[in-house]
């Protein structure tokens, strides 16, 4: 009986912790999605920045995924208050030139 009480207590802590982020989350302007979009770009953005210091050897198949996906990282980035990944700016700016960079090597080649 008593694991029972334990059970139910532990479930309702875990729902009342859930709502309470649900709400923080709406609270700070933010949609549940954009904020499971930002929680994955963050992810890709990691592995965008490592890519990014071999970004010169890229061949063009890999300059066209990197730019889809940084694409995607910058749009997620886009919809969610700056004060959430101000941590990861460098990262984010790093980049955002190196997006650049390719785009305007590709422009010139066309």
């Amino acid at each position: 009986m008593e694991i029972l009480q334990l059970i139910v207590l532990l479930i309702f802590i875990i729902i009342s912790l859930i709502i309470f982020a649900v709400m923080q989350i709406r609270s700070a302007g933010m949609k549940i999605k954009d904020f499971v979009d930002f929680i994955q770009a963050n992810q890709v953005l990691d592995s965008l920045y490592e890519v990014s210091k071999k970004y010169e050897k890229m061949s063009q198949n890999q300059q066209i995924v990197f730019l889809m996906e940084a694409e995607k990282v910058f749009s997620a980035f886009d919809k969610v208050p700056d004060m959430l990944w101000e941590d990861e700016y460098q990262k984010y700016s790093k980049i955002l030139d190196i997006y650049k960079n390719i785009k305007m090597v590709r422009w010139n080649e066309k």
